[in-house]
């Protein structure tokens, strides 16, 4: 009997068992103020506590540098506000294909002075080194490249680009949103190299919607974005979403148990589901690259990507058409444009993302009803013309 598949496991993903009921106590019986002194606020704080330290062991951090937001927008806006707040305006660099939640508070640091420059990237999605080079030179107080494009799947050599940034003095921030629990994401490695700010969300881990974190070099001074109490060393006040925190930090702790084993079996997956889609002449976008083990962003000539996705969702295959936080933007992905894919094509993409529910019968069964639709959306446009 067919049963439905969700395919999009980059736009979130379902809350692990372990996780839910590591939460339930926290709603009911755990219910005090992690700032409270009493009893009920000190167990509240020694979940924190030990949720923050089940984070920071999964990037290889210490629990000082773990600051709690409520998700990955949050911690990236804290970071490029936060900073410039704090620094003479001059110019930020993020590279083309960022997700909003960088993109947009680094074109805002414009309308108080600052200079903006987004990096190139070439047609796998990377980095264009003699761009970067050139942006480099002049001296840009902040830098911000994602590990993993949330897209594409595509990996930036993040350590070696922060290691050419530290000749300027730039502060350096990661978006690793995506790369947590796909590919080892280790923070001491990546700070010793020159970077200083690493984001991360609890929903694309197993994780609750509502937190994040994050990952901050000590060295650097942020203005926090909301004032109040005082919380999270002053840079984040409110009282804290314990048990979405307890939540984050168990995903967390489950994200990177037997890490190379789950990386082997989403890539076992795709490359049968690109192998398929291959025979079915579709284009699979940063084929070339470095990329996540999970994802696959493809497209067909002549064929709109939402129409698609709405024909397939109807089938019972949750995919997505583009990013989930974009899906309310009717024009092509800004990271296909920013790889010199025509819009026409780019209109076409459609993204896969694997998880750990994910079979190798969905994903025959994914391409058997892809190639009939496909076929059927074909014969639909030569009518039409």
């Amino acid at each position: 009997m067919f049963a439905p598949a969700y395919l999009d496991h980059n736009a979130t993903t379902p809350v692990h068992p372990a996780v839910l009921e590591a939460m339930l106590p926290y709603f009911d019986v755990r219910y005090g103020n992690a700032s409270s002194r009493h009893e009920y606020g000190r167990a509240a704080r020694k979940a924190v506590d030990e949720a923050r330290q089940r984070v920071a062991a999964a990037v290889g951090a210490h629990p000082t540098e773990v600051v709690f937001t409520s998700g990955g927008s949050e911690s990236n806006n804290l970071f490029l506000k936060g900073a410039a707040a704090c620094l003479k305006p001059s110019l930020v660099a993020v590279s083309a294909i960022e997700h909003p939640c960088v993109r947009e508070p680094a074109k805002a640091l414009q309308r108080s002075g600052w200079q903006m420059h987004e990096i190139a990237v070439d047609g796998e999605g990377r980095v264009v080194p003699a761009d970067y080079a050139d942006v480099l030179a002049r001296k840009p107080a902040l830098v911000s490249v994602m590990l993993a494009n949330n897209e594409t799947g595509v990996l930036q050599d993040v350590a070696a680009l922060a290691e050419q940034a530290r000749a300027c003095r730039a502060w350096f921030h990661s978006d690793a949103v995506q790369a947590l629990g796909k590919v080892a994401v280790d923070f001491r490695r990546l700070n010793a190299a020159g970077v200083h700010g690493l984001t991360l969300s609890a929903h694309k881990v197993g994780g609750p919607k509502g937190a994040g974190a994050l990952v901050l070099d000590k060295r650097v001074e942020l203005k926090p974005l909301i004032s109040g109490g005082g919380h999270e060393r002053g840079l984040r006040s409110g009282t804290e979403n314990v048990p979405a925190i307890v939540g984050f930090g168990v995903a967390c702790e489950l994200a990177v148990a037997d890490l190379e084993q789950k990386k082997n079996n989403l890539l076992a997956l795709r490359t049968q589901l690109e192998q398929g889609l291959g025979g079915q002449g579709a284009t699979i976008f940063a084929a070339a690259a470095e990329r996540l083990p999970n994802t696959s962003y493809f497209a067909f000539d002549d064929l709109d990507g939402e129409t698609l996705v709405g024909k397939l969702d109807r089938a019972g295959f949750a995919v997505a058409s583009g990013a989930a936080c974009s899906s309310a933007n009717p024009e092509p992905s800004h990271v296909l444009l920013s790889m010199g894919v025509p819009a026409g094509l780019a209109r076409g993409a459609v993204r896969i993302s694997l998880g750990a529910s994910t079979t190798e019968v969905q994903i025959q069964n994914f391409l058997a009803t892809l190639a009939d639709t496909v076929a059927q959306l074909k014969r639909l446009t030569a009518i039409a013309v």
